[in-house]
C-alpha cells in the first residue's frame, strides 16, 4: 500500500487492530451473510462493542469522536475484508442514516436513535431513492403531512441498503409542496426517522447483482403516523442537509473503495505469481506485469486523491468538486480494477464462486450509489467551467 503524508504512526496502529478485528468479525461469517442478504443483528453489536460504529460521532452518545483519518483508516480496512455487502452496509449506517442524527444535536433523537445505533443495538437505514427519483430530487413522490402532532407518510423508497434488517429510517419527504421561486428539488423536503415497526411500514427485499449482503430492500410507507419530534433539523430544510451530507458520503464510498482495490490487487498478485504457464508464472510475463503496472499507479495516484478531499474535509471546508472527483475516479478505477483481475484470472475468475467474480459485481453498485458517475462529472465538469485558471 502506498504511503500517505497524511496518516500518523497512530493511524497505522490503528489500521493494524481494524485489519486483525475485521478478520474474525467480518471475513469468516461474511460468505454466509452474502447467502442471507443482510447483516445479522448480533454482527452489529459485536461492531459497536469494538466501537466501530462511532468513529466519527460525538462523544455525548458513546462515540469517540475521532479525526476524519481514523474513519479513513476504517474504511479502506472494510474494503479490505473483500466483501462488498457488509461495506455497504456498514458505511450507511455509520456514516450516512446516523451522520444526519448527529449534526441534528437533538436529545430526543440522540437517546432514541443515534446512541444504540453507536452501541449496534439499533441498526439505521438512509432512504432518498425512489422508482421515479434517483440523483434528480426534483421527482421525489413521498410525502409528510402535517396532522396534528403527527406527520402521515406515504411513498415508496427503492434500493434501502439495510432496509431489510433496519430498526429505524433516516427518509426524505416532501413536507410542502415546491414554489416557483426555486427548483423544484431544492424546496420543501425534509428528513424523518421512522421507526421501522410503525404500522404501515411494509418491507420488500430485492436480489441486487452485488452487495448480496446489504439488505437491500424496498420500503412502502402507507399511512404511516410518526411523531414530529422525530423531524430532524427544520422542516423544508432537508435539501440543504442532503446537499452537505452528500460529500461526506462520497468521501467513505471513495475510502471504501480504496480498500476493495487493494484486496483485488492482492488476490490478482498471488494468483499470477502462483499460476504456472509457457515455462513460468504468468507473473514472469511482460503483459500481465505492464497491466499490473498501470493499474498499481492509478491506485497510487487515486489514494493521494482521496486522502487530499478527506483533508480538505476535515479543515472545515465543504470540498464538493474534489469529493465528487474522489468518487468518480476511484469507483471507475476499481471497476477496471475488477475487470483486468478477472480477465487475467481467466476461467477461474470467471466461476460465480470466485472472489474474483464477487468483486466484480460489487465494485459496479459503487459507480451507482452516493450519486451515479455521470452526475460526478456533471458536477466536476461545470465547477471547472465556472473558474478560471489564472
Amino acid at each position: 500500500m502506498t504511503r500517505s503524508v497524511y496518516l500518523t504512526p497512530r493511524h497505522e496502529e490503528f489500521r493494524a487492530s481494524v485489519h486483525a478485528s475485521l478478520a474474525t468479525l467480518i471475513v469468516p461469517e461474511a460468505e454466509a451473510w452474502e447467502r442471507d442478504g443482510a447483516v445479522p443483528h448480533s454482527a452489529w453489536r459485536m461492531l459497536g462493542k469494538e466501537g466501530y460504529l462511532g468513529l466519527l460521532h460525538p462523544e455525548r452518545v458513546g462515540g469517540s469522536a475521532q479525526d476524519l483519518f481514523t474513519s479513513v483508516v476504517f474504511l479502506e480496512e472494510l474494503g479490505r475484508t473483500g466483501f462488498g455487502g457488509p461495506r455497504a452496509a456498514i458505511s450507511v449506517h455509520a456514516y450516512m442514516a446516523t451522520h444526519y442524527l448527529a449534526v441534528a444535536d437533538d436529545p430526543v433523537l440522540d437517546r432514541a436513535y443515534l446512541a444504540p445505533a453507536v452501541r449496534g443495538e439499533r441498526v439505521g437505514a438512509l432512504a432518498i431513492t425512489e422508482p421515479g427519483a434517483g440523483a434528480d430530487l426534483s421527482g421525489m413522490a413521498t410525502t409528510a403531512e402535517r396532522d396534528g402532532d403527527h406527520y402521515v407518510v406515504r411513498g415508496v423508497k427503492s434500493m434501502v441498503s439495510n432496509g431489510l434488517t433496519a430498526d429505524f429510517h433516516v427518509v426524505a419527504v416532501r413536507t410542502s409542496p415546491h414554489t416557483a421561486s426555486g427548483p423544484r428539488g431544492a424546496t420543501g423536503l425534509s428528513l424523518l426517522v421512522i421507526d421501522a415497526g410503525l404500522p404501515g411500514v411494509g418491507v420488500e427485499p430485492v436480489r441486487t447483482l452485488g452487495w448480496r449482503a446489504a439488505g437491500t430492500s424496498t420500503v412502502t410507507y402507507d399511512g404511516v403516523r410518526v411523531a414530529a419530534d422525530r423531524l430532524i433539523g427544520r422542516p423544508d430544510s432537508g435539501f440543504y442537509q442532503l446537499m452537505r451530507s452528500l460529500q461526506l458520503e462520497r468521501l467513505v464510498a471513495a475510502a471504501a473503495a480504496l480498500g476493495g482495490m487493494d484486496r483485488c490487487l492482492e488476490d490478482l498478485r498471488q494468483f499470477l505469481n502462483g499460476r504456472r504457464a509457457f515455462g513460468g508464472t504468468l507473473a514472469q510475463l511482460q503483459a500481465p506485469v505492464h497491466r499490473i503496472a498501470d493499474l498499481a499507479t492509478e491506485l497510487a495516484a487515486a489514494r493521494q486523491l482521496v486522502h487530499h478531499a478527506a483533508w480538505l474535509y476535515e479543515q472545515g471546508e465543504l470540498p464538493a468538486t474534489e469529493c465528487s472527483m474522489a468518487k468518480l475516479h476511484t469507483t471507475e478505477l476499481a471497476c477496471r480494477l475488477a475487470d483486468a483481475s478477472l480477465q487475467l484470472q481467466g476461467s477461474a475468475g470467471y466461476l460465480e464462486s470466485s472472489a474474483a467474480a464477487r468483486i466484480q459485481r460489487d465494485a459496479r453498485a459503487a459507480t451507482i450509489a452516493a450519486g451515479p458517475s455521470e452526475v460526478m462529472r456533471d458536477l466536476v465538469g461545470r465547477a471547472v467551467l465556472r473558474t478560471s485558471a489564472l
